[in-house]
Order: structure tokens, then sequence, then C-alpha cells
């Protein structure tokens, strides 16, 4: 027998007994089928039990699962009983990297509406990587990005719920040559010299995913620039600079700048929702549940006809 249990895996557990439909239940708790689904076959590995029986047509409990299902409630129960002990929960760091980016602020201003008696606090550390490693010292809770981007001993102690697939940019100074297309095929970057966080440690996630990107077509990665916090000096940076930078199509302009979609193909910049391995807390599941209402309505996980992102991102995102 295991020494413990995880929470998550009995909750799972438990949907699933109480819905009898592993689609049902994943809706219910907010989480892709598939992740419900590897929830509890891990829970079954971890008794030595099998507790559901899947047919094409249904599911049923078995002997097994009949005898854990009140166990499972009562240990759940005992759980929010023991958060509810200490009142309000305490305030949820949701970090969004950048001002400027879309995805993630209105996930949280969903999550908000949801949750109107948490605090969901915003945070901005430029970047899933600088995020993570906060997160998973316990100074963040949840960050956006490119999970597949991360550094397997990171990914290891975090999950993720995928939220979009978002189109890329480019930042052209106003006099490019570029800048009076309405968008700019991929490949007439080719050499150009493009600006992706070269050497930012916050961001090698973001870079790694340009650098795939410029392989292909030709396209060269800016060499590394000091490092600048805060808007005013990125802008000065860039300015100083006069790289075209990459960014995603809701990205806001940079003065004297205009941003044009790339297309031919399009490129998908892959955003998850992520948290630390076994976070409970209310704003939490707001933040889930505002991801999943947003990407459903909007279609931000449908991904164009030709567009490009790279297989690992591919599967992270349908996982």
């Amino acid at each position: 027998m295991p020494a413990h249990l995880e929470p998550r895996l009995l909750r799972a557990f438990v949907a699933v007994a109480e819905e009898l439909h592993f689609t049902r239940a994943a809706a219910r708790l907010y989480i892709a089928q598939q992740a419900l689904s590897r929830d509890v076959r891990r829970l079954e590995r971890e008794l030595g039990a099998e507790l559901l029986v899947r047919t094409t047509r249904q599911v049923t409990l078995t002997p097994d699962g009949e005898r854990l299902l009140p166990h499972a409630r009562r240990v759940l129960a005992a759980q929010d009983e023991l958060l509810a002990a200490f009142g309000p929960a305490r305030p949820l760091l949701v970090d969004l990297n950048s001002p400027g980016l879309a995805t993630g602020r209105r996930v949280l201003h969903r999550a908000r509406e949801l949750a109107p008696d948490c605090e969901l606090m915003a945070r901005y550390e430029s970047g899933l990587t600088g995020a993570a490693e906060q997160i998973l010292a316990g100074w963040l809770d949840v960050s956006f990005g490119r999970f597949a981007g991360l550094d397997p001993a990171l990914r290891s102690g975090l999950e993720h719920r995928p939220v979009r697939c978002e189109a890329m940019a480019v930042l052209l100074p106003e006099d490019h040559a570029l800048a009076a297309l309405p968008e700019v095929p991929v490949s007439a970057l080719a050499g150009e010299t493009v600006y992706a966080g070269a050497g930012n440690p916050r961001t090698p996630e973001w870079t790694d995913l340009a650098s795939s990107l410029f392989a292909e077509h030709g396209i060269r990665l800016a060499p590394p620039l000091p490092l600048a916090v805060g808007d005013e000096e990125f802008e000065r940076i860039m300015a100083k600079s006069g790289h075209p930078v990459l960014a995603v199509v809701d990205f806001p302009p940079l003065p004297r700048t205009v941003r044009r979609p790339l297309v031919d193909p399009v490129p998908l910049s892959p955003v998850s929702l992520v948290w630390r391995k076994g976070l409970v807390h209310p704003g939490l599941d707001a933040l889930r549940r505002a991801a999943a209402e947003l990407a459903q309505a909007q279609g931000w996980l449908r991904r164009p006809d030709g567009s490009w992102l790279p297989a690992a991102d591919g599967t992270a995102m349908t996982g």
C-alpha cells in the first residue's frame, strides 16, 4: 500500500463513480478526459485494485470500487472541512508574465467573476521558466506559458491545462520594408535578425520555440541583449537595437512599431495554465473553469489548417 494518496486521485475516482461517465466527470472537474483517465489508472495501480469496469457503452463500479467510494467521500469531506476551518483561503498568486499578454489576463478576469470571494492577485514574472521556479519554491501559485518548453525537472513538479494555441506576430519598425504588408509570410523574414528573448534566463522556453521556427525559414535569432526589466526599459532597448520582435497577435505594439500577423504557415504559441502539483485552492478551481470556458467559447485550442507547432507542443496541448 502507498504511504499516502493524493486527494486529486480520490476526487477523480469519486467524480467518475458518481457520474458513471468519463466525459461528464472530466467536465465536472474541468480537466481533460485523458488526464482524468490517467488519474484513475494511477489510483488503481497505487491501491493494487481494479475500481471501474469500462466498456464502450458504460462505466460500472467493481466490488473494490464500491468499497472505496464511501471512504473516498469521507476523506474529501474531511479535507474540505479542514480548509474551511482556517477561514477564507489565502490569496492565490497568479503570474501573467507581462501586462501586454491577453490570454492569461482574460482567464484571470473570468475566474474573478466565477469566484468573487477569492482573492486572485496578479503578478508579472516575465516568462514561464522564471515563474515555474517561483511556483516550485512557493512564491507563486499559478502561471501561463509553454509547458512543453520547460526543463523536465521543472515539469515534474507541475501540472498544466492547455488553454490556447495563440497565433504569432512580428513587431516591425514603422519604416521596415515589410511594415506596409497587412500580414507577413514567415518566408519574408528569411535573412532578417529577429529578437526572441535570447539570453533572458526567465524565457528560454520562448526562445527555444522561436529557434525551431527560425531554423526552418532561414531567420537569424538576435543575440542576447541587456536584460530589460519593465516595459519602459524593454521599449528603449528594442528601439535601440532596431530588430523586429517575435510576439503574439494580442501583444500591443511598441512605440514606433507596427504589429503584423505571421502567415504561411501561421506559427502558434502554445499557452497552458500551470500550477504546482498538489495545490488545492478554490481560486485554482475558478481559473481551471475559466480556462475551460474561454477555450471552448473562443475556439482557442483549434489549430488553423497548415499552422506550425512543434510535435512536443502538439502532444502537450492535447494531453
